[in-house]
């Protein structure tokens, strides 16, 4: 096929341009730098504090002992029988301690989900979750309740510093899927009516585990 002159002289000129790149005339301009400030506060408060505002329910828990005993509350108050974890390394924490609610039933009749995460964002009080944890894509929606299990390493400041340890994990080759869950579903499209639980839980719990 015979190029026309003036086809090949833009072709000529963008082939010189990306053999030739030139730095980006206002480096510091975007991207670079966090908008936002870290404040002096610990992760754990902040993250807390915005969680709790978006209507989640945030409980610390110093051992595995305190984590242990505040789910088995948790469940006996709901009268929860059916609780479902497909997560191993969470499952070795609490088998020591006996949780007769775990059971891998139909997931039809199950009251709530325990999974891990990949982290936590403080200043917008995000759980972020990707379709390589063992819980997988379906669990942490369809579970009418969603309870989460983090550690205080699993903290960050801001979502950029979330994307970037997410790349240090994977080396680069990110999971298909990675989500920011920012409290309990909702939506306002009908009516500009606040509703929660629409197209996902209707409560979410996240307990922190010091260590």
């Amino acid at each position: 096929m015979k190029v026309s002159p003036a086809k090949e002289n833009i072709l000529k000129r963008v082939r010189n341009a990306l053999s030739q790149p030139v730095q980006l005339p206002f480096p510091h301009a975007e991207g670079n730098n966090s908008v936002f400030v870290t404040e002096n506060e610990g992760l754990e408060l902040k993250f807390a504090e915005e969680f709790s505002k978006l209507q989640g329910k945030f409980i610390f828990c110093s051992s595995r002992e305190e984590l242990a005993e505040n789910l088995q509350t948790l469940v006996e108050n709901k009268e929860w029988a059916h609780v479902h974890c497909k997560t191993p390394a969470l499952e070795k924490i609490l088998q020591p301690f006996n949780p007769a609610y775990l059971n891998v039933g139909d997931m039809n009749q199950m009251d709530a989900a325990i999974t891990d995460c990949e982290m936590l964002v403080a200043r917008t009080g995000s759980i972020v979750m990707s379709a390589a944890q063992p819980s997988g894509r379906a669990l942490p929606v369809f579970a009418p309740v969603h309870l989460v299990v983090a550690f205080t390493h699993q903290l960050v400041f801001d979502v950029k510093d979330g994307i970037q340890r997410l790349k240090e994990k994977y080396q680069g080759n990110l999971p298909s899927m990675i989500s920011f869950a920012t409290g309990p579903s909702r939506t306002a499209d009908i009516e500009k009516t606040l509703v929660v639980g629409v197209h996902g839980p209707k409560e979410v719990y996240v307990f922190l585990l010091d260590e």
